[in-house]
């Protein structure tokens, strides 16, 4: 009898042991198949809360393939022409005549833009460990999204081109063009029949009445089918396999949104360049949209998606599930200004996430100059950002308020709707957005400034009767020295601020002086204040009376005959290098290494 029951206690002891582990073998098995989502573990080693993924798509397998398509990337190495390989292309002297009259209509060199080929090729700059990354093998569909008003036809064709050309054809379900009203005769019937006969995949919507870019967004997005949304500008070339980084992220968790990385079409010349190697989205506290540099967590994994608080505006992803959850853009957005800011802020405060993707870059046209003419509706981009703050910001529109003391007496129109979404959806506080994602904003755009370190004329010793002038100049234009002007009610173009973001700004404007040029007497432009010192970095000496521009520097000098103005290496003995600088806070000076983001 005790042998029956010791024989019977082993067996049960034996199967217990057998079923444990036969569980942990299966927990093995189903963690090696399934492994967990590389953003949570990217984001818990930046010690970051990571939201928790919601699959909306379903996951056949975690297989992950290679998405590049070989063939065509071999084709293109081999195109020649003007601005294949993305180089820079120029007109012959016979070309030029349309040059000026397209260019007033486009802000960028249109006619060139004819000259180079709708499907032309473009270099691969990503970074190199993107090249053997494989993604998903199951991902969604998409519908990619161009809104636009009057672009130019071989632009607007060449952006529908490249998506087509780069994407993998059973992912792209659609690209639908949104024309806004477009008064030239191309985008009409024209472009209905171009398409038809050569891009099947691609249709164009044509608005009655002109809405502006926000709602011609939401125009497209009404009538897209695909799993995901990707909204593009009408001025842009999607580069080699950019579709798969976007769109596992959401593949993954539905309520992600993912950018891609931003290049450079130059305006001029159609080269297409890096604009950099990635940057977290910020804005300072008037919303001009800036940027913050990358944690030491995401430069150690270059090729992964890292979090990013804001988005620059035009280029995205997003599940079009997600994208209705929040009810898209707020329909109270006139035109165009603060939608970035809006779906930013929503995405993060209602439970989604953001992120850039390293691997997908799209190439855009930065216009040198808008050419569209004033909408006649007012201070329409003050009444949206208000829209923004007043729905999202909480106490911390006051900091916007205190910028803009004007924007308070705007009337943002009904809220009604878009405060009951926040409340329907139990979005988080703008101070949780502050403490856990753009949590080092504050140290780089504090709500409270700092004083400024210098303010006035910038006069020059060797030749007194001089001062830089900025001349009305626009972003890229060499500026140079004028007759000093001594009524300070009318210097205008002679008033200057060296801010304790340690670069000097046209006093009331956005513009900063800025020396990307290494050679010897660089020219001194201006360029978008960006605060992230490097080619905007200045430093005066007020012992030496020097202007001092870069980490290795070059001081600031003149040739006073031909009134210009540019920098080279520092001379104690040469007077065209010293400068009276109006008004010196001499305590901000001494206090200079405190002062500002290190």
């Amino acid at each position: 009898m005790k042998r029956n029951i010791k024989t019977v206690l082993k067996f049960f002891l034996l199967s217990a042991v057998t079923v444990v582990f036969t569980v942990l073998l299966f927990r093995i098995f189903k963690s090696k198949q399934y492994p967990q989502n590389e953003l949570l573990i990217k984001n818990r080693i930046n010690g970051l809360e990571p939201i928790a993924p919601q699959n909306e798509f379903e996951l056949v397998d975690n297989e992950k393939i290679d998405w590049h398509d070989y063939e065509k990337i071999k084709t293109d190495s081999l195109r020649t022409g003007p601005g294949e390989q993305g180089k820079p292309a120029y007109l012959s002297s016979s070309e030029n005549q349309n040059y000026d009259k397209l260019y007033k209509v486009n802000g960028f060199n249109a006619a060139l833009s004819d000259k180079i080929a709708l499907s032309r090729a473009v270099p691969d700059i990503r970074h190199s460990g993107c090249k053997s990354k494989k993604y998903l093998k199951h991902l969604p569909s998409v519908s990619v999204i161009v809104p636009f008003h009057n672009e130019h036809w071989t632009t607007l064709l060449r952006t529908a081109t490249s998506v087509v050309n780069r994407s993998p054809d059973h992912l792209l379900k659609e690209v639908i063009l949104v024309d806004d009203f477009s008064s030239k005769a191309f985008s009409k019937k024209p472009l209905d029949d171009y398409l038809r006969a050569n891009l099947t995949k691609v249709r164009a919507i044509h608005l009655p009445e002109r809405s502006g870019l926000i709602r011609a967004r939401l125009a497209g997005a009404r009538e897209a089918t695909a799993d995901v949304l990707i909204f593009l500008d009408s001025h842009t070339e999607a580069n080699v396999n950019w579709l798969p980084p976007l769109l596992e992220p959401i593949a993954q968790d539905y309520k992600t949104c993912v950018c891609p990385f931003i290049d450079v079409v130059q305006y001029e010349t159609f080269e297409y360049r890096a604009q950099d190697e990635g940057a977290r989205g910020a804005f300072d506290w008037e919303f001009f949209y800036k940027r913050l540099p990358l944690l030491p967590e995401d430069l150690k994994h270059p090729t992964e998606p890292f979090r990013s608080p804001v988005m620059a505006g035009g280029l995205f992803a997003i599940s079009r599930k997600f994208f209705w959850e929040l009810e898209g853009y707020d329909e109270g957005l006139d035109i165009w200004g603060g939608e970035q800011y809006e779906l930013s802020f929503k995405i993060w405060q209602c439970g989604g996430q953001m992120v850039d993707a390293p691997c997908s870059r799209v190439g855009h046209i930065y216009r040198k100059f808008a050419p569209f003419p004033n909408p006649g509706k007012g201070d329409f981009v003050g009444r949206n950002y208000k829209r923004v703050a007043e729905v999202w910001m909480d106490e911390y529109a006051q900091y916007l308020y205190m910028r803009r003391p004007h924007y308070k007496g705007i009337d943002p129109g009904d809220l009604t709707k878009q405060k009951a979404l926040r409340e329907k959806l139990q979005c988080k506080p703008f101070k949780w957005f502050m403490e856990n994602i753009a949590f080092d904003l504050v140290l780089k755009y504090p709500p409270i400034e700092p004083g400024d370190f210098g303010v006035g004329e910038i006069r020059n010793l060797a030749a007194p009767e001089l001062c830089v002038d900025s001349g009305y100049k626009d972003r890229d234009q060499a500026i140079g020295l004028q007759e000093c002007v001594s009524d300070t009610r009318k210097r205008g173009e002679q008033n200057f601020t060296l801010t304790w973001h340690k670069d000097i700004r046209v006093k009331g404007k956005s513009l900063c002086f800025d020396v990307s040029d290494p050679n010897d007497k660089a020219d001194v432009v201006l360029y978008p204040c960006h605060g992230m010192k490097g080619n905007q970095y200045w430093k005066y000496d007020v012992e030496k009376q020097w202007f001092l521009h870069g980490g290795n520097p070059r001081c600031l000098d003149c040739d006073p005959g031909g009134k210009r103005l540019f920098v080279t290496s520092c001379d104690e003995k040469s007077k065209t290098q010293k400068w009276r600088f109006e008004n010196v806070n001499l305590t901000m000076i001494a206090d200079w290494e405190n002062i500002g983001v290190q």
